[in-house]
């Protein structure tokens, strides 16, 4: 889709600190497989009375919207929109778990409603008091992306601003299935040095990342999203034409592009897809799922991180080591991501 938006408040719960957006902050490494996120104190932002009856996606994902909100200075968004791929996890398995347990009786309902994939929103609205429209997008590696499709949609309809976020987390029990069928790598690493082992599977992740959009740009906005494409299980024939058509329709030529972001995850399944970018670009190519992990929605993270630094001109040398020249100038980040080889996105972030 050709659109443009701008992103005028945001805020990030990430497995690095990045909460306060501040890129000065080191890189966390974690020994192992499963990147957990690193947790703000929530007493800021929700009530002690309701902190106790929420389990960490709901906790995260409030905290995360309403420092955006605050971030951005609006109260009451004209709309939430959000993308999850698994929702709550900790409450849809402690609901099943119950079931067994009881034999189906005398169920607590608590966990089964916090389970649904829009708990995270009712409670926005709840505490902000937004009676607008309000959705939330379960497409897998597209939810994300779908729900800003369809927030930038709202703003071309006339919505003066929009909500929107994506939020996931992982618990043990799920880390174990997925790795019963490949998704995670067999050997133990560390983030920081997830691209020295080459090998099948990746390393899981988590996150709950907002964004305050608005049509018109002004003297706070990070950046501009300009332009959002998504391809479902594309060939990498087909890759290499559907990049430099993307650009030429937001207006630019593959040589305009100054950095890009990958979801380069260090899976050997999959990293034939990246190969094409090799190919059509000569700028700094930068893998940021050492600093996330991967899951269905971490193309959020790749957005927060586009529009700290276009805002800030600034790439966090901490976080990236691998980057030997840092561009003279940053004004057109391009952000590639596919979800295990099936979902596709290309998305445009540019400097206001």
């Amino acid at each position: 889709m050709k659109g443009k938006c701008y992103i005028q408040g945001m805020a990030a719960i990430t497995p690095q600190h990045t909460f306060e957006g501040d890129l000065s902050q080191p890189l966390v490494v974690t020994h192992g497989n499963m990147l957990s996120c690193v947790e703000p104190d929530y007493r800021s932002f929700i009530a002690p009375n309701s902190l106790r009856r929420m389990t960490r996606v709901l906790k995260m994902g409030l905290a995360a919207s309403l420092k955006c909100l605050q971030d951005s200075g609006i109260a009451v968004p004209g709309a939430i929109v959000t993308g999850t791929g698994k929702g709550s996890l900790q409450d849809t398995e402690r609901f099943i778990k119950e079931i067994r347990d009881y034999e189906e009786k005398a169920l607590n309902p608590t966990p089964f409603i916090q389970s649904t994939y829009n708990a995270v929103n009712g409670l926005i609205a709840l505490q902000q008091k937004c009676t607008q429209y309000n959705n939330t997008f379960v497409h897998r590696g597209f939810s994300f992306e779908h729900a800003l499709l369809d927030s930038m949609l709202l703003l071309h309809e006339g919505t003066p601003d929009v909500l929107a976020g994506a939020f996931d987390e992982i618990t043990p029990e799920h880390f174990f299935i997925k790795g019963r069928i490949g998704h995670w790598k067999k050997e133990v690493i560390s983030n920081d040095a997830l691209y020295e082992h080459v090998s099948p599977g990746t390393i899981s992740g988590e996150g709950a990342i907002f964004f305050l959009l608005a049509p018109t740009a002004t003297a706070q906005s990070y950046a501009q999203i300009g332009g959002l494409e998504m391809l479902y299980k594309p060939s990498p024939g087909k890759l290499k034409t559907a990049l430099p058509q993307f650009l030429q329709k937001n207006g630019l030529q593959v040589t305009d592009i100054d950095l890009v972001l990958t979801g380069a995850n260090a899976d050997s399944n999959h990293a034939h897809y990246y190969e094409v970018l090799n190919d059509l670009t000569h700028c700094p190519q930068l893998p940021f799922k050492h600093l996330s992990g991967d899951y269905e929605t971490a193309g959020a993270f790749a957005l927060w991180l586009a529009g700290q630094m276009l805002k800030q001109q600034q790439i966090p040398s901490q976080w990236f080591p691998m980057l030997q020249q840092p561009p003279a100038r940053l004004r057109n980040v391009l952000i590639y991501n596919h979800f295990f080889g099936e979902q596709h996105t290309f998305m445009l972030v540019q400097a206001v």
